[in-house]
């Protein structure tokens, strides 16, 4: 949830930010300070693949571009770790118990949202996804990642952010 995907002139724009964040900020109470952002940030120096990634995207890594990679305003205030990494859950699960349920949402469903989940299943997290609270810079891309990932259950689950409210309120 950062400028560099909610900003209109980014060209890692993701058109549906703005009813993602209104669907994940529904969530964040549910969960409280158990709540990790994520950040994906360029690195200071690309190394193998990322070398050629960042030729395609320089602006990635332009300082002038450094406030892209802050969380979006109305979040400024959480803590949140970042990674150069598309899958953010070697810095996540460092936080979490052993085989923990992971809630997750947010941008860019076919690849961030995507490579972490992936991560999460492979080292036996479970995983509840919540669709309508995710995005990608198209309808169709997102809905492609989603049904790649339903094929992950029972590891990984895919549901509403109704669905999760549901959830969080019969658990409480």
């Amino acid at each position: 949830m950062q400028p560099a995907f909610g900003h209109p002139d980014s060209p890692w724009f993701t058109p549906s930010i703005d009813t993602v964040a209104e669907r994940i900020e529904t969530l964040v109470p549910l969960f409280g300070r158990r709540v990790i952002f994520t950040r994906f940030v360029p690195p200071a120096q690309p190394t193998g693949s990322w070398v050629q990634y960042y030729e395609r995207w320089p602006f990635a890594r332009d300082p002038a571009s450094d406030w892209l990679w802050q969380l979006l305003p109305r979040w400024a205030d959480r803590a949140s770790v970042a990674s150069h990494r598309f899958s953010k859950w070697r810095e996540v699960s460092a936080l979490l118990p052993p085989t923990p349920t992971l809630v997750l949402c947010g941008v860019s469903t076919d690849c961030c949202v995507l490579a972490t989940a992936l991560a999460a299943v492979d080292d036996g997290a479970h995983v509840r996804l919540v669709a309508d609270a995710c995005a990608a810079k198209t309808p169709e891309i997102h809905q492609s990642a989603v049904e790649n990932l339903a094929t992950r259950a029972p590891a990984l689950a895919v549901l509403s952010a109704a669905e999760e409210r549901a959830f969080q309120d019969h658990a409480a």
